[in-house]
Order: structure tokens, then sequence, then C-alpha cells
């Protein structure tokens, strides 16, 4: 196809999108390019002359808002100037193409001598004691140090079930953040399997090499056996982190954005969506946090305690544990009068409207991935307080807040297990680093150098609180 030649784009039906590509091209084709470029997408594209080699005729970087309605843009652009004279680029794919961890030698390996201790003879020597005394394996071996960090790819965030091979990269960078921000060695496991048994038999089966277990991505109502199996038979900490990290950011980020309004935890009428891992565990977080007016909205509507027994059990348990006011309906009724509502569900769900019903000064975490249930923008003039799961956004609520001092807690402290009262320590933990919470501050940084201490300490003195021989 004659690349001068521009032809009518799709229509976009979000004008909200902002595009921003850094393109470099060929000269022949720069004119035409930028024609297609603006066509495409009339007064929302900044086009940047980039000071770069050029690998082809055209090679672009695209950064959106995360809206997945960008790959029309993408496809238009290839489908008008053909195929071969359009590179798109990612930066995010261009920094995965190594992979993101590595594993590195911990002793010197210079010499022979080296060598011996090392492997063999030396190693078997090392061997022979840990079988006498299978103890000895925290301080002669780097398990103490080291978690499997373990999925199906049924979830992976918010893009639903890729499968093992497409969660890996997911994985790795998980394992990245435990190495970074507490100095843990992570492990991506990767399970080809979505049944219970085989991968609670797997996750046994490796667990000597391990001194604790991160679930990720595993889907429910498959998560809430596995974990309860996994927890029943291994003497090592097992955390599902889109379950209980998830709820530990949310209670933090939740205390501190009820002060922020001036409203009371115990009295506030607090709205679930979604009712999959995060919401079940979040809803089971407030409610043992001492939350009195917990409701769960789940498609078709709210959970009540005379809802169908055609329901899975969790959400059973659900409606029977939450609702003191027996609300019926959808999301119009669960909304009306609340303080708080956390999404925990899929993209769009609420509105304005919605939030009109709410309570005044009302508090929205838009969490759905990569795409919120509002965008934060849609109601900056009804919200007191927002929040997304994004990066992009004031109000990050991200549980990597939360898991790397956990686990840096729990390895120190060589727990078995991470129970209701450590989890709830650590959000009031948590919340306390902000200690002035403003509206576009109610947690603390990602890359805060105090969290994962903080965190970790707190998992500590828990522990040694519930067993004295302990030490903090």
């Amino acid at each position: 196809m004659d690349p001068s030649v521009v032809q009518d784009p799709p229509q976009d039906t979000r004008p909200d999108i902002a595009y921003t590509l850094d393109v470099v091209i060929a000269d022949r084709y720069r004119a035409a390019v930028a024609r297609a470029i603006a066509a495409a997408a009339p007064g929302s594209v900044l086009i940047r002359r980039c000071d770069q080699p050029v690998a082809g005729p055209v090679s672009m970087r695209m950064v959106t808002d995360g809206e997945p309605t960008h790959r029309w843009l993408q496809h238009w652009l290839r489908a008008d100037l053909g195929t071969g004279l359009l590179s798109c680029t990612d930066p995010a794919i261009d920094r995965s193409r190594t992979g993101k961890i590595r594993i590195r030698a911990a002793v010197p390996l210079q010499d022979s001598e080296d060598l011996a201790f090392a492997y063999t003879p030396g190693v078997g020597r090392v061997a022979s004691m840990i079988a006498a005394d299978p103890g000895c394996a925290r301080q002669l071996t780097g398990r103490h140090n080291r978690v499997a960090v373990v999925t199906d790819g049924s979830a992976v965030l918010g893009l639903g079930n890729l499968g093992p091979t497409a969660a890996l990269p997911v994985m790795e960078g998980k394992a990245a953040l435990f190495a970074h921000l507490a100095g843990i060695d992570a492990v991506p496991i990767c399970l080809d399997t979505h049944d219970v048994d085989g991968i609670v038999a797997a996750v046994s089966a490796i667990a000597p090499g391990f001194g604790g277990v991160n679930l990720e991505d595993i889907a429910a109502p498959t998560c809430f056996a596995v974990e309860t199996r996994l927890r029943e038979t291994l003497d090592i900490p097992v955390l599902h982190d889109d379950q209980h990290g998830t709820a530990v950011v949310v209670l933090a980020a939740l205390l501190n954005a009820l002060t922020v309004v001036g409203k009371q935890f115990r009295n506030a009428r607090i709205v679930v969506l979604g009712a999959g891992a995060a919401g079940t565990a979040v809803t089971r977080l407030l409610l043992a946090a001492g939350a009195t007016d917990v409701i769960v909205w789940a498609p078709p509507g709210v959970l009540h305690p005379r809802i169908s027994r055609q329901l899975p059990a969790h959400k059973q348990e659900l409606a029977a544990m939450t609702n003191p006011r027996g609300i019926h309906g959808g999301l119009p009724e669960a909304l009306r009068n609340a303080d708080a509502v956390i999404g925990l569900s899929a993209a769009r769900v609420l509105n304005r409207s919605l939030i009109e019903g709410m309570a005044k000064d009302p508090i929205v975490f838009a969490m759905a991935n990569p795409v919120p249930e509002i965008h934060p923008a849609e109601i900056c003039d009804l919200a007191a307080v927002t929040a997304t799961g994004r990066s992009d956004h004031p109000n990050q609520v991200n549980n990597a807040l939360v898991f790397p001092g956990l686990f840096r807690g729990a390895l120190d402290a060589d727990l078995t297990a991470f129970t209701l009262p450590v989890l709830l320590a650590c959000a009031g933990a948590l919340a306390d680093l902000v200690t002035n919470p403003t509206t576009d501050r109610i947690l603390p940084e990602l890359l805060d150098p105090r969290v994962v201490p903080a965190v970790a300490a707190t998992v500590r003195a828990s522990a040694a609180a519930a067993d004295p021989t302990r030490s903090a």
C-alpha cells in the first residue's frame, strides 16, 4: 500500500485516552506517518522527533494510560503503512528480553579449594549433618532466605487465565521486588495445572528447598482450597498475596482515608465490589479489624443471608457474615449512603450517579487493573479520597507494600504460618507510616525505605508475643 494514502481511521469511542508516541521515521515516510497518526487520534497525540538510530523505516514507542484500546491504533497504522514499515516497541517488553532475575554464587569459586568446599567433597559433610539434624538446614543452606513464588497462571494481574508460561514475567517481576526490597531470594514456579490436588502436590514436593511459599495469580475458588491445604500440611509460612497481601494494604489505606474525612472505621458503611480472591480476603480482614457494616456486591447483585444456595461456598460464607442491614438489589442499593467503596471487580462498573448516591465525602478505591472501576478524574469533584491499583495516579494501593516485609519478618523469625493477628498488626504498622494522611497520601510510597523494616519488625514482634521463647 502506498504510505502516502491516509484512510479513514476507526473511531475511538473513549475520547479521554491520551497517547504519547516517540517516533523515529525514515525521511521518505515521515510526512505520511505523521498524517496517519494525526488522523487516527486527532488532538490527542503528541509526536516527538527522536534523535536515535533508526532500526527500520519506522520505529515507534507508544505510551498510553493503560487502556487496551490503544491496540486499534497500532493495528490501523500497520494496515495503512504496510507490514514491516512500522515497528512498535514497549519499554516493559524491552526490559524483559533477558528476564528480570539471576542466580549468583554466594561463596567464592576461584580455585579448586573453593570448589572442594562448595561442592564435592565438602558438601557431602554438610548433607550428612542435615540428614542427622534437619534443623541445621536453616544455618547451612539458603533455605532460610528463599521463597517460592507459585502460580498456575489462572488469574494473571487483571488479564485473566493466560496460563503458566505467560505468567512467568509477572512472577519474575515479583521475585525482583523480593530481592530489591527485602533481600530475599525468590524463585518463580509456574505450574501447568489448574487442579487443586496437582498444585498442592507440586508445592509440597518442592517445599524442602524453601523457607516460605507465596501463591500468586491463582483464581478463586481454587486459591482458597490450595492455600488451606498447604497451610495444614507445610511447616513453612504460606501466603496467597492476591488475598492477604491485598487485604492488608487495603485495610491500611482505608484506615487513613477515613481519618482524612473524619469518620470512624467501626461505624463506616463499607461496600466491597467483587467476591473473588481479593474481595473475599479484604472483606474478612475488615470484619476482623472491627468493621460492623460491610456489604459485598458481586454479579448479579448484593450478597445477603437469603442468597441462592447455587452460589459457590465462599460467597455463601460472605453472605452470612456481611450485610447486617439486609440490603437487596444491585449497585445503586448497595452504594446508597455508603461511606466507602472498595473496587476489586472489573473495569467501569461504577459511574458518577452511583458515587453521587453515596454519603458525604465518599471514599472510592477503584482498584481493577489495568482499567479501574471508574477513573479518578471523573469524580474529582465528588469523592473526598480516591485510590487505584495503578502507579500513575495518587494513592496506589499496591500489595508490594506488604509481601516483602511480611516474608522478611517471617523468615527472620522462623515463622511457620501467617496468622490473623500478624496481618492486622501489619496493616496498622503500614498505616502508621503516614503520620498526617491527606487526600493524595494515604499510604507510603512503594520505595519508601521505612516500609519493609517496619512490616518485618511487626511480624517479628507478633511472633515473639505469640511465643515468648522467640525474640523480636
